[in-house]
């Protein structure tokens, strides 16, 4: 893939099997880090059905622009070239569609800026998506033949959501003009996901099964840890003056979502990736789409909403006017249960996807949580906090038990892999000390000169 220069920033690159994340698609995934605190903050300021439909919907429109461009990343190398300036576009536009979810449904007969800022932001980033995959297609005739298929979710998409900020201003009844808008964004979030299951293998081709299962991984930690962000802010936390309860609450939160990171990322997370490296063919691609663009998306609404929940729990210890034994009021604690359930029952459709088994204590503790939610309900903020975290712990505890042999067996071959992946990069950079004084890395144009006794490790 490469064809002239662009300036002095070199060709577009493209990406290599076994290639791993590039750092620049990590700083890229922190526009999203705001996005996903923007939706918590804003869905927590006014908790309805309806404000969580829309909370929902913007986060499906959301996901959406983050699978395209981990599409584009399994082609190409986001931060090679001159890439990293599109790039950057797209994470100005993702910003200001950001900036804009909260007035993203603001009253039809308000302001338009919110909508509308929302709607062309949208245009951008997907324009920044067919340039991606124009380069990537571009020395390819089949390649652009398939491209094709790309183009009606996109025209579509765009279509609708520009006349979900224009259409709802023409109409005069505030009710009807606000459920239009709604049935809009809605038919945006059916034509993105459905065409992505007609759409042919091409669309959905991974070049590398490592750079797909760690590109997910990490926007999967991002939205635990953004969670943690949402607690001590959105629970009112700082500023006022540290008590037991108020830590005791803390240190739960970060407890029982430490619990939820292991859920996954101790046994199934590194099962499921060396499974989608076996799988080859329409086998692969069809796993990378359903347990990975699809199925963490529930995973991360789940985060969102027990995000939501544990906040408000938090705000009812540490409010001075209550006390230890203050009770959540509103949705707090149903929301803190379902998004847990949501989380760890996506998860458990997604092992079901990629390694074809059920987990008996999965499906044990969505019980126990369904069952101690009403029980919780009638508990203080702090109990319904340690019952919860409670829950998670024991599922960690219970599979460490039962599930060792297992976890033992993956550890080993992890391991092995990782050893001898390292073994061969230290092999590759012995070479640098091998070099002619021309060839070596640090003879190149704009290095600092170093000796051998400078030179770094080899590791």
């Amino acid at each position: 893939m490469g064809g002239g220069r662009r300036g002095g920033l070199g060709p577009a690159v493209a990406v290599a099997p076994g290639a791993r994340v590039d750092k620049f698609e990590i700083f890229f995934d922190l526009v999203f880090v705001v996005s996903f605190f923007i939706i918590t903050r804003a869905t927590a300021a006014e908790i309805s059905g309806r404000q969580l439909l829309h909370a929902g919907l913007v986060l499906a429109v959301l996901w959406w622009c983050w699978v395209v461009h981990s599409m584009a990343a399994t082609r190409l190398r986001l931060g090679e070239g001159f890439v990293p300036v599109l790039m950057v576009a797209a994470m100005a536009s993702l910003f200001a569609f950001a900036l804009a979810l909260p007035q993203a449904f603001s009253p039809p007969q308000g302001d338009l800026a919110g909508p509308l800022v929302v709607a062309v932001s949208y245009v951008v980033v997907r324009g920044v998506h067919v340039v991606l995959f124009l380069l990537t297609a571009r020395d390819d005739p089949t390649d652009r033949r398939h491209l094709r298929h790309f183009l009606p979710e996109l025209l579509a998409s765009t279509v609708l959501l520009l006349a979900a900020a224009l259409v709802p201003v023409a109409i005069e009844d505030s009710g009807r003009a606000g459920l239009v808008r709604d049935v809009l964004w809605i038919l945006v979030v059916l034509v993105q996901y459905g065409t992505g299951l007609i759409a042919d293998t091409w669309s959905w081709a991974v070049t590398s099964a490592e750079h797909w299962t760690e590109r997910y991984d990490l926007i999967l930690i991002i939205a635990l840890g953004e969670s943690i962000i949402s607690v001590g802010v959105g629970g009112n936390v700082l500023g006022k003056p540290v008590t037991w309860p108020g830590v005791i609450a803390a240190t739960l939160g970060i407890v029982f979502t430490a619990a939820l990171w292991w859920a996954h990322f101790d046994l199934i997370g590194p099962a499921a990736r060396i499974a989608l490296h076996a799988a080859t063919g329409r086998r692969r691609t069809t796993m990378a789409r359903d347990a990975y663009a699809y199925l963490y998306l529930p995973m991360i609404a789940g985060i969102i909403l027990f995000a939501i929940g544990s906040e408000e729990l938090v705000r009812a210890v540490t409010d001075p006017a209550g006390g230890i034994g203050e009770q959540a009021h509103g949705p707090a604690v149903p929301l803190f249960f379902g998004g847990v359930i949501c989380y760890l029952a996506s998860n458990m459709l997604f092992q079901l996807r990629t390694l074809h088994t059920l987990s008996w204590s999965r499906v044990g503790v969505l019980v126990a949580l369904a069952v101690a939610m009403p029980v919780a309900a009638g508990l203080s903020a702090l109990g319904a906090l340690a019952l919860l975290t409670a829950i998670c712990v024991g599922l960690i505890v219970v599979e460490v038990v039962t599930m060792g042999g297992s976890r033992q067996a993956l550890r080993r071959v992890v391991h092995a892999e990782r050893v001898d992946h390292e073994a061969h990069e230290a092999a590759w950079r012995a070479r640098w000390h091998e070099a002619a004084p021309d060839q070596r890395p640090d003879s190149a144009p704009g290095a600092s000169p170093s000796g051998p006794d400078s030179a770094p490790g080899t590791s």
